[in-house]
């Protein structure tokens, strides 16, 4: 089984938080999809005799693709790779794009699950990001889509400054009062060369909070809970039976293929990723040329991505999994290495010879496994 992610460079506006690949000119969006098109079908021999399970429209923001534009990409998918009867198939949006005659096309499309870019339901917190959608707009389209779609996820982001506790709280509430059966859940993270790593350097926005995000965490873990929530990855959390397959593929170490600009390929052994940078992609695509550059992963690489992503994740590291994969030199490092960490219970062993993240460990994990890597 294999995935296919597709990002989509354009957004309306820039998100002052945000350092994904975007531009905010819709001027070369037709080259653009011409582009993504023609890599499709380029690069269709890497997945050979997988099945397709999932697709993933990223971005940016995908859900500024017209219905002719989603359905001229299904057409060259399903032509050129073979797609399970019934894949999983996302598409992220922006509360502003989805107007309802916009939800019904949607719903009309192969597209079976919406990733909704909420991130708060409330205005003063959405202005402070620069978001392009009002809290009003939230709220509208989610009662509309949750009409078509069985399957959402929204985002919300923590460690906002100025958020309250309460006002975390009353957030994750109207999200549970939408019902909405999936939540992915990011801290505020400042990366560089963004706005608000420069707001906060000029001193105009106060730095991010470490003791009010880990206090967020910690409401989001129990508020979740009470609802019913299975927390499988650190920042996701689902009902029973919507966990997003896509994301759990990466987290599993499934192969995958990444179409468009900056996107990321994994084929086991190998990563590559696109250029990030939209008029040198398309003039490498018109070329027949692929604007790749790839990593071959050394057996430490692929046991850190594991560890990484095995504390993240409800499924741990399985220790029998490391003898198999790495060996026995490899094993008896980790287990030696995670005792501290068993101590203070931040880490446990289970039955099934796994190793998985406590609680208390949970908002730690990536600290714990940067402590257990092979270097």
């Amino acid at each position: 089984m294999a995935g296919i992610y597709i990002h989509i460079p354009f957004c309306k506006q820039a998100c002052f938080y945000c350092d994904f690949h975007f531009s905010t000119s819709l001027k070369r969006k037709e080259e653009m999809l011409q582009a993504i098109l023609t890599e499709l079908q380029l690069r269709k021999n890497e997945l050979e005799g997988k099945l397709i399970e999932t697709i993933y429209f990223g971005g940016g923001t995908p859900s500024l693709l017209t219905s002719e534009e989603i359905a001229a990409i299904f057409t060259v998918i399903y032509s050129n790779y073979t797609v399970i009867e019934s894949p999983e198939i996302t598409l992220e949006a922006n509360p502003d794009d989805l107007s309802e005659s916009k939800i019904i096309k949607l719903s009309n499309s192969p597209i079976n699950r919406l990733s909704i870019g909420i991130q708060s339901f409330f205005e003063d917190d959405l202005q402070f990001m620069n978001r392009a959608h009002t809290a009003e707009e939230s709220k509208k389209c989610l009662s509309v889509a949750m009409r078509y779609f069985d399957n959402i996820t929204i985002d919300l982001i923590y460690g906002v400054p100025n958020m309250s506790n309460k006002k975390w709280k009353e957030n994750l509430k109207i999200a549970f009062d939408f019902g909405v059966p999936h939540i992915s859940s990011y801290a505020l993270t400042v990366e560089k060369n963004t706005a608000l790593h420069n707001f906060i350097i000029k001193g105009k926005v106060p730095p991010v909070n470490e003791q009010q995000a880990l206090e967020h965490f910690n409401i989001l873990v129990s508020e979740t809970e009470k609802q019913g929530f299975v927390h499988y990855e650190i920042s996701n959390f689902g009902k029973p039976a919507y966990f997003s397959k896509h994301n759990t593929s990466y987290w599993l170490g499934k192969k995958y293929v990444g179409i468009g600009p900056s996107a990321h390929s994994f084929n086991g052994k190998q990563r590559s990723w696109n250029i990030a940078n939209n008029a040198k992609y398309i003039k490498s695509i018109n070329s027949n040329i692929l604007p790749l550059e790839f990593e071959e992963l050394s057996i430490n690489n692929r046991f850190n991505e594991y560890i990484m992503t095995g504390l993240r994740t409800i499924w741990g590291i399985d220790l029998d999994k490391i003898e198999e994969d790495f060996g026995k030199i490899y094993l008896n490092e980790l287990i030696k290495n995670s005792q501290q960490f068993i101590e203070k219970g931040l880490i446990k062993l289970t039955l099934e010879n796994k190793l998985v993240t406590t609680n208390k460990g949970k908002f730690l994990a990536d600290g714990i496994a940067s402590d257990l890597f092979k270097v």
